[in-house]
């Protein structure tokens, strides 16, 4: 059991870590939290992991219920998740609009969600849940999100070592590898559907 989710880790570990794109979430909240009281950014880190994690698990336990309901198959999903994806991606190769910082508990609105376990990391769960499992996709949520938490504690001495430009870089080959993830799972899609239709 141990062996076959160590063999298949990789193939939920780096979806998702090109999903969540630590890189961009690392410059916005380094942007959020300029001139911010240490004790204040701790809260907002604890807030921001939470708030993923229980976001990310919610929509893997109801997910395949939400699809029974409305009448998706997993190929439909594939289709539509890795058109948002895709586009996703194509947006932040293009570039964002510069972010304002926002009233309220910024750890869960918009670090928590939509940042760090949005659209495009609940898409690739599920996706990801179909094709492995449960067990490998959790573990490879929870690795993630341990080097979000990492590098949000560490942020300063990140952009020291990589510098603003360095982690911009970073995201844009991330965003790369998101669009071809992206098209990989629009091609499974097609190749579900056209497989049931035989």
């Amino acid at each position: 059991m141990l062996r076959s989710v160590l063999y298949i880790l990789p193939g939920t570990f780096i979806p998702l870590f090109v999903a969540m794109d630590v890189f961009v979430a690392l410059g916005i909240f380094i942007n959020l939290t300029e001139d911010m009281p240490r004790e204040r950014v701790k809260v907002v880190i604890r807030d921001s992991i939470i708030t993923a994690l229980v976001v990310g698990l919610g929509f893997m336990a109801l997910g395949e219920a939400i699809f029974n309901i409305l009448g998706i198959t997993t190929s439909d999903f594939k289709i539509a998740g890795g058109l948002v994806l895709l586009t996703f991606a194509l947006l932040d190769l293009v570039g964002q609009a510069q972010r304002k910082r926002p009233a309220g508990k910024m750890g869960v609105v918009p670090l928590g969600v939509p940042l760090l376990v949005g659209p495009a990391v609940l898409t690739t769960l599920i996706v990801l849940v179909d094709h492995f499992g449960v067990i490998p996709t959790i573990i490879a949520l929870l690795l993630n999100l341990i080097i979000v938490w990492i590098s949000f504690i560490k942020a300063e001495s990140v952009v020291k070592k990589f510098g603003k430009g360095g982690i911009e870089a970073i995201s844009k080959i991330m965003a790369l590898l998101l669009a071809a993830i992206a098209i990989m799972m629009i091609r499974l899609g097609l190749e579900g559907i056209l497989a049931a239709h035989k």
